[in-house]
């Protein structure tokens, strides 16, 4: 369980993070009620925790299914696929009014590159081990 939030909470900064640097990637809260600060918080976090989701049922299947794409680019196929699940991401946060948006293919490229690279740095400080 303790695995779990932590991942939880490092998607959410992850996912924070690629916002403020990828100009295609936006996060401005929920299209319900007022904007405020803690209301913004709480759906990047619900966000989040959609990305987790997509990332525990969803990629370990397009892995799968990829596996000849990913031998013959040696590995690029999935920063795609991760490209792709944020794409996911953000059309079924869009779809529940959350309003987190990502705005074509390369801002999500670069935004899975980022989100990565900040989980993977995030997951070796915090130290979480999968159970």
């Amino acid at each position: 369980m303790i695995a779990f939030l932590s991942r939880w909470a490092i998607t959410t900064a992850a996912l924070a993070i690629a916002a403020q640097l990828i100009d295609g990637i936006w996060f401005e809260g929920a299209t319900r009620g007022s904007a405020e600060v803690e209301d913004k918080i709480v759906d990047l976090v619900i966000v989040a925790l959609i990305s987790c989701a997509i990332t525990a049922f969803v990629k370990p299947v397009l892995t799968i299914l990829s596996i000849p794409f990913i031998l013959v680019t040696l590995g690029l196929f999935l920063i795609v696929i991760n490209a792709l699940l944020l794409r996911f991401t953000a059309w079924l946060a869009d779809g529940v009014g959350l309003g987190f948006h990502v705005d074509g293919f390369w801002p999500a490229v670069w935004g899975s590159i980022i989100i990565s690279v900040t989980t993977w740095f995030l997951d070796a400080m915090v130290g979480v081990e999968d159970e």
